[in-house]
């Protein structure tokens, strides 16, 4: 399905969002932001036939992060918002891509600069092609990073690490991307989607009850005391011991089978 400035597919559990502005090199505009896809976000949590959540780009970019064609005409545009896109905070799609509780993967196919980082720092997991190049390029426009990469950058790659790359603006290409910890790993570039389509497959067959919890965990472990995130284990554990998954992943492995997870 294609929506103003980017595809959606969905196949075997897993939807493939694809930036569709190769022209701009996929920089977002304040509708795509604001409107498009919060929407989006938040009807694929609630599509349970979709287990895991892809996102890339086309051409040379993965993501630019704001159209600057758009920064001259920015008050004009913002007028024409609804009254919930006006009171988002900036970014806000970022906290509904962080809320969805189903395994986010980004496949950094080219350059990814500004909020285009941001967002690829929001998914779970980061695989780069061997042309992705990384810029966080506020601090030298005289702005500070945004859409959450001052949460997401530091928890990543470490503080000072987070100050260096922010504070320069530089370039990082993709083998020290993944040396710093900011992607996975990286892939030949006509492997890029056959490697994350396997991973995601594999993710697609998983309890998807698991996985949310899962997810839940590492987000508030990033905060929580040792004994809160106890607390928090024990009540993700005794939720997913009641559920049919879990009887199923038991009961496969006694038998020597694969299991068929149902997400009940």
């Amino acid at each position: 399905m294609e929506y103003k400035g980017f595809i959606l597919d969905k196949n075997e559990g897993i939807a493939i969002l694809t930036f569709n502005r190769p022209e701009r090199m996929n920089a977002l505009t304040v509708e795509i932001g604001n409107v498009l896809l919060p929407k989006l976000f938040r009807d694929l949590q609630d599509d349970d036939a979709v287990r895991v959540l892809i996102i890339t780009g086309t051409g040379k970019g993965f993501c630019a992060g704001a159209d600057i064609d758009e920064l001259p005409y920015m008050s004009q545009l913002a007028a024409k918002l609804t009254r919930a896109g006006r009171l988002q905070a900036i970014g806000a799609y970022t906290l509904s891509l962080y809320n969805l509780e189903k395994p986010v993967i980004a496949a950094v196919n080219g350059v990814a600069a500004g909020a285009g980082v941001s967002l690829a720092l929001i998914a779970d997991i980061r695989i780069a092609s061997e042309n992705a190049r990384f810029s966080m390029s506020f601090v030298d426009k005289g702005l500070v990073p945004d859409c959450g990469a001052t949460f997401t950058l530091p928890r990543l790659i470490g503080l000072s690490r987070a100050f260096e790359l922010m504070y320069g603006g530089g370039v990082v290409d993709a083998q020290e991307a993944e040396r710093i910890g900011l992607v996975n790993r990286v892939v030949p570039h006509d492997k890029l989607m056959e490697e994350t389509v396997a991973l995601a497959k594999r993710l697609a067959k998983a309890p998807p009850l698991a996985l949310a919890q899962t997810k839940r965990a590492l987000h508030y472990g990033i905060m929580n005391s040792l004994e809160q995130q106890l607390y928090f284990e024990t009540y993700a554990q005794n939720f997913c011991s009641e559920t049919e998954d879990a009887r199923e992943g038991i009961n496969s492995f006694l038998e020597k089978r694969e299991p068929q997870f149902k997400g009940r």
